[in-house]
């Protein structure tokens, strides 16, 4: 060989693996929402079009995963899926708690490699290590109740300028509270420093997804939904617009997720379609196609740990439930990624409540441990929607059997999801549907033992209500001796079962005669 083509190409590769070097490092920037319903988007199932103008424009530059999913469908226990990889029962975080063991979080591995790490809104919910410190950090109260673009915009032009100047990458996770409870209402009283959205919806405009009733009092309640879904959208255009303006977007893999979906009746905080499927986003520039769709594979936020290791170069701790969706990112395919499992244990509090759940494109399984024809599951999501579902259930049956599914549940249930997404017809018991029936419940168990699910001994005496009574009486306590989370200035996610009914009527009938009593005033 020529010594001097040699010598060149010995040459060339040096330049090479030096310019490979002084690459900078991937920045990642995550935003997520705060109780987002994956029916309200433009780019997956919206029916309404021109609400979320900045998420299409990230779809567009990006990539969207039709079958994106978050693992649980409330706010804590979720975001701790994200910070440590790992399904609740296996990291402890299976309710409003913090770390009780030391296991790696995402955030303490990119402090430790150099990362400089910062949060913005949902500080404590999102961080389940007690003893960990952001190195920037602002919460609810500066942030306009969470609810301010313009906060947001700021506070990430602060963080971007501080990371140029440390010269450090960083893992940057913003947290809107929009469109959390109370929704915007244009005529109520609000929250200290929230903005007026871009834009405000009509009742008239909304379609209403399947698993609400169509009513009234519900469109009201739905375009006051779909007002703060839009403030979310203008804080996600401004955080972008500073991404831009730092100069650092091209070297940031940027990841918009909610954290459950919509703070309505059958939506947030159950393991139903419209609870646990997420709109999910990935822009990676250089690798992610822009505008590409992934309509195949099952992907969920127990995945993000991994996927960041992964794509930052940084070692993939041992443990963790989830893997790598890189492969995915660049285009390629990954195997055993045709379903999602799903997960709720406690909530905010009361007693354990707990549901599983897997489900593929077609069909999904649900078991409630929980259910016995008496215990009546209750939450802070049902608002002036389940109070005039209740009134609309004195003279429709078919909406009075709503009004008692969602309090009284059953063990199973089974739906066809391509043809009921609202999961509004019960197929446990059709004679049809038994094989697949049986089929869907020896998956879900194999995962829970796979998984070393703790409630697989209540499902396997799901059939027998007094051995299954007694599982629930005697479920795995939620170890609190790691601190719990609390967040202030938030209304909390969800709320202890009340012991009367008349309770939350009362609440709901003040409210919509306030509402009623503000329009007439006018």
């Amino acid at each position: 060989m020529n010594p001097t083509l040699t010598l060149l190409t010995a040459l060339l590769l040096t330049s090479l693996a030096a310019a490979q070097a002084a690459e900078p490092p991937l920045n990642v920037l995550l935003i997520t929402a705060d109780d987002l319903g994956y029916e309200a988007m433009d780019f997956l199932d919206g029916k309404v079009p021109g609400v979320t103008p900045n998420l299409s424009r990230l779809a567009s530059e990006g990539l969207s995963f039709q079958h994106g999913f978050v693992n649980n469908a409330i706010c804590c226990p979720s975001r701790s899926i994200i910070a440590t990889g790992r399904y609740g029962h296996n990291s402890g975080l299976f309710g409003f708690n913090k770390l009780t063991k030391p296991i790696p979080t995402v955030f303490g591995t990119f402090q430790k490699a150099g990362y400089l790490t910062g949060v913005l809104g949902k500080v404590s919910h999102s961080t389940p290590d007690a003893a960990f410190k952001w190195d920037y950090e602002h919460d609810f109260a500066e942030l306009g109740a969470g609810r301010s673009p313009t906060k947001y915009h700021d506070f990430a032009q602060e963080f971007f300028a501080r990371c140029k100047q440390e010269n450090k990458p960083f893992y940057f996770m913003v947290n809107s509270h929009d469109p959390h409870r109370p929704f915007y209402d244009p005529n109520g009283r609000g929250k200290n420093g929230e903005e007026v959205p871009s834009r405000l919806f009509k009742p008239e405009e909304m379609v209403i997804p399947s698993y609400l009733p169509d009513l009234p009092k519900v469109r009201e309640e739905y375009a006051h939904y779909f007002n703060s879904v839009r403030r979310l959208d203008d804080t996600v255009g401004r955080v972008l617009q500073a991404l831009d303006a730092s100069g650092l977007a091209s070297r940031t893999l940027v990841v918009f997720i909610t954290d459950n979906g919509s703070a309505f009746p059958f939506a947030k905080a159950n393991t139903y379609l419209a609870s646990n499927r997420t709109p999910m986003l990935m822009r990676w520039p250089g690798v992610t196609t822009p505008g590409s769709v992934d309509k195949t594979h099952f992907v969920s936020e127990v995945d993000f740990f991994a996927t960041f290791m992964d794509a930052t170069g940084l070692p993939i701790p041992s443990g963790l439930d989830g893997r790598s969706m890189v492969p995915l990112l660049k285009g390629g395919e990954q195997d055993g990624r045709d379903f999602v499992f799903t997960q709720i244990d406690y909530t905010i509090g009361g007693p354990p409540k707990p549901m599983r759940c897997v489900q593929d494109a077609r069909y999904g399984y649900i078991f409630n441990a929980f259910s016995d024809g008496k215990f009546k599951y209750k939450n802070n999501n049902e608002g002036l929607s389940f109070a005039a579902m209740e009134e609309a259930g004195k003279t429709d049956a078919a909406i009075q059997a709503r009004v008692d599914m969602f309090r009284l549940r059953v063990p199973q249930e089974f739906y066809d999801l391509e043809k009921d997404p609202g999961c509004t017809n019960n197929l446990i018991h059709d004679p049809k549907h038994q094989d697949l029936v049986k089929k869907y419940q020896d998956r879900l168990r194999q995962w829970m033992i796979e998984k070393t699910d703790h409630c697989l001994a209540a499902f396997d005496v799901r059939e027998d209500p007094a051995k299954l009574a007694e599982a629930v009486k005697n479920y795995p306590a939620l170890d609190k001796s790691g601190g719990t989370a609390t967040e202030a200035g938030e209304e909390p996610d969800s709320k202890p079962a009340a012991t009367d009914d008349k309770v939350a009527k009362r609440k709901a009938n003040r409210a919509m005669k306030k509402e009623a009593e503000a329009k007439d005033a006018k």
